[in-house]
C-alpha cells in the first residue's frame, strides 16, 4: 500500500496538475459546463493511452538505441530538473493560440493539454524508467493503478477548476505550479542521483 502510495503522489506532481489546471482555465474559459467535462474525459483517455505506451514499450525503446537505465536515469533527471527550475522561476509559459482555433472543446484536449502540458519529457522520462524496473506483474498491477488513480485526480481537480480559481485566487494559481516545481526538482536530483550510483556500481563490478 505505501508503494501504492509512493507511486501516485510521484506521478500526480509529475503531472504538473496546478499548470495544467492554469492552461485549462485559459483555454476553457468560454465553454460551457458539458463541454468542459468532455476535455476532462477526452484529457484523461489520451494520458492513459500515452502514459501506458510508455511505460510498457520503454524498455523496448532502450534496446532499440542500446541505452542503458542509468544513462537514462541521469537524462531523464536532468531533463525533469530543469524543467521543474523553470517552473519555479516561472519560466514555463502557457500554449497561446489564435482565438478563432479554440473554438470546440475537442481543439485542445489533446495538443496542448494531454501533449505536452501533462505529459511532457519529465513525465515520460520517469515512466520509461518505471516501465524498465518493473519485476512481475504484481508489480506492473501497481504501478498501472497508481497511474490510473493519478490521472483521476487530475481529472477531479479539472472538475473543480472553478470553485478553486475562486478559492484561491489567480495569485494562490501562479504559486501552486511553483510548489509542484519543487517537488518535481527533488524527484529529478533523486533520479540522477540514482543513475550516477548505478552506473558506478557497475563500473566496479566490472573491475
Amino acid at each position: 500500500m505505501e508503494h501504492f502510495f509512493t507511486l501516485y503522489l510521484k506521478l500526480f506532481f509529475m503531472m504538473t496538475p496546478f499548470f495544467v489546471l492554469s492552461v485549462f482555465l485559459i483555454l476553457g474559459k468560454k465553454l460551457s459546463s458539458s463541454e468542459k467535462k468532455k476535455v476532462i474525459l477526452k484529457l484523461s483517455v489520451t494520458v492513459v493511452i500515452i502514459s501506458l505506451v510508455f511505460l510498457i514499450f520503454g524498455q523496448y525503446i532502450f534496446s532499440l538505441f542500446g541505452i542503458t537505465l542509468d544513462a537514462f536515469k541521469i537524462g531523464a533527471g536532468t531533463v525533469l530538473f530543469l524543467s521543474a527550475l523553470e517552473m519555479i522561476k516561472g519560466g514555463t509559459e502557457v500554449p497561446e493560440g489564435p482565438e478563432n482555433t479554440i473554438k470546440r472543446s475537442a481543439d485542445f484536449a489533446i495538443v496542448p493539454l494531454a501533449i505536452p502540458v501533462t505529459v511532457g519529457p519529465g513525465l515520460i522520462g520517469i515512466l520509461m524508467v518505471m516501465g524498465a524496473e518493473l519485476n512481475g506483474v504484481m508489480d506492473t498491477v501497481i504501478v498501472c493503478l497508481s497511474l490510473f488513480a493519478a490521472v483521476a485526480s487530475l481529472a477531479i481537480v479539472l472538475l473543480f477548476s472553478s470553485k478553486i480559481q475562486r478559492l484561491l485566487g489567480q495569485q494562490g494559481l501562479e504559486v501552486l505550479p511553483k510548489i509542484t516545481g519543487l517537488f518535481v526538482s527533488a524527484i529529478g536530483a533523486q533520479i540522477v542521483f540514482s543513475g550516477i550510483q548505478g552506473f558506478f556500481v557497475e563500473s566496479l563490478l566490472l573491475h
